[in-house]
């Protein structure tokens, strides 16, 4: 377990819930994890058949141990981009299918902030499923008209969601 200010692995009951619900997304799918961590989800997705992972992080002990199990478990399906997510999305080139949206709760902006960068990159293919986590005190709308509410739930002081992107045709 990594032990570093600001970091906040996703309890394990959530992350349950959160792979039964995104299983049949999972396999082959291509997964950004925008702020990694412990990089639980995204290893999580690959475990369940998912056949990519960009997972960005910036925080030193966190991206090292990253590294460590990338290097470890599948160097060929794991990338791991060290920087702030917000700058790094600008160098992404791909589309992905299941995108894990989860900051520090200290930054609620970098929700809606991360988000205009994905959807002003084109970063997502048409069905993708995104999650989103928050703290049950703070209001949190979806960012985009596109996103659609696929399921939602409340743990303790966490709300955690998927929602669905639906391009317009």
């Amino acid at each position: 377990m990594i032990d570093s200010e600001g970091l906040r692995p996703t309890p394990d009951r959530i992350r349950e819930t959160l792979f039964n619900w995104l299983a049949p997304y999972c396999p082959g799918a291509l997964v950004l994890d925008c702020f990694a961590g412990s990089g639980a989800l995204g290893l999580e997705a690959l475990s369940r058949g998912a056949r990519g992972l960009v997972a960005l992080e910036q925080q030193p002990a966190a991206l090292a141990s990253l590294r460590e199990l990338a290097e470890k478990l599948a160097p060929d399906a794991i990338e791991v981009i060290a920087g702030d997510a917000l700058t790094s999305i600008a160098s992404l080139d791909k589309k992905f299918d299941l995108v894990f949206i989860d900051p520090p709760y200290a930054r609620p902006e970098l929700r809606q902030q991360l988000w205009r960068q994905l959807e002003s990159r084109d970063c997502l293919k048409p069905g993708a499923r995104v999650y989103f986590e928050w703290p049950v005190s703070e209001d949190f709308k979806l960012p985009s008209a596109q996103l659609h509410w696929v399921k939602q739930k409340s743990a303790g002081q966490v709300n955690y969601a998927i929602a669905e992107w639906q391009v317009s045709r």
